[in-house]
This record gives structure tokens, C-alpha cells and sequence, in this order.
């Protein structure tokens, strides 16, 4: 890294980077379950799948002292992150309209049965699509956000490792 970008970022230590990573995952992971209980926005299949990265993360970081090998969970940490930039970039697009989103953009629903039963799920079930964008702030969606977030993990992650002074996390 270019000297005159070091002085302008502290010495990461490996444990703190773990803890700055797990934070933010915790965070973003507590967000998106306030949005959907409390704010009453219920999630796609996109954005259930945005949240595993977070979770892997929030476990590497929570798992990190009886590991005793920060290196390797920060390398797991950078690589979860960077799949979680990959998600919601990828969920950002479908709602941008760059391309298609999958074919289970759209609630599950009970097809057995009768017509009346059918209907009747049809009618309690809401549906969540993809391409919708629900909730923004500044021009971005939940999925624009997530993935700034995840990059930034992804970063914090990456900067421990090259910086890391080896201290116990």
C-alpha cells in the first residue's frame, strides 16, 4: 500500500478487524430483521439469500477467539463478504433492470388442492418481488446499501490481513 495512504489509516490489528467485520455484519443482519418485523417490510428471495453472507460472518467473528486463528477467519471473512457484494449487487441490478432476477422472485404458494383453497392462499400470501424497490435512501435500495456495506467489510477484512499485526482476538 502507498505510504502516503498508510498515514491516513491506523495499524488494524487482526482482532479488531474481526470485531469491526462482525459488527458491521450484526448490524446490517439486525436492520434487516427490523425492516421486516417492525417496518413491516417482508423480504424476497433475494434478500433472504443476502442474508447468510451476514450470518457466516457474524459466526467466524463470534468463533474467532476459540479458533485462535484470526488470519484464516479474516480470509473467510473477506471472501463471505465478497459473495455478499456479489448478491446484492446482483439483487441491485435485478431491480434496476440490468437483467432478469430468478423464477422464485415471488412468494411460495399451496398449489394442491382445490380452486377455493387456491384463492385462498393466493389471498393471504403477499407477494415480494425482486425488481421492486421497497425502500431506498439516497438514490439506493436495501440491496444498493447492502452491498456498499459488505464491500466495506470485504476491505476491513482485507486491510487486516496485510497490515495485521498479530494480536489476540
Amino acid at each position: 500500500m502507498d505510504n502516503k495512504i498508510k498515514q491516513f489509516l491506523p495499524p488494524l490489528a487482526t482482532g479488531h478487524g474481526i470485531f469491526i467485520c462482525g459488527t458491521i455484519a450484526a448490524g446490517l443482519y439486525g436492520g434487516a430483521l427490523l425492516f421486516q418485523y417492525v417496518g413491516g417490510l417482508a423480504p424476497c428471495s433475494l434478500c433472504l439469500w443476502q442474508r447468510w453472507p451476514h450470518i457466516i460472518i457474524i459466526l467466524l467473528a463470534v468463533c474467532a477467539p476459540l479458533l485462535r486463528m484470526p488470519r484464516l477467519v479474516l480470509t473467510g471473512i473477506a471472501i463471505t463478504a465478497a459473495v455478499s457484494v456479489v448478491l446484492a449487487a446482483y439483487h441491485a441490478g435485478v431491480e434496476w433492470g440490468f437483467w432478469a432476477g430468478p423464477g422464485g422472485c415471488t412468494a411460495n404458494l399451496d398449489t394442491g388442492g382445490d380452486l377455493a383453497s387456491l384463492t385462498d392462499s393466493l389471498l393471504a400470501t403477499p407477494i415480494v418481488r425482486c425488481d421492486e424497490v421497497v425502500w431506498s435512501f439516497l438514490g439506493l435500495s436495501m440491496a444498493g446499501w447492502n452491498s456498499l456495506f459488505s464491500l466495506d467489510i470485504c476491505l476491513i477484512a482485507l486491510i487486516s490481513l496485510t497490515q495485521g499485526k498479530k494480536v489476540a482476538s
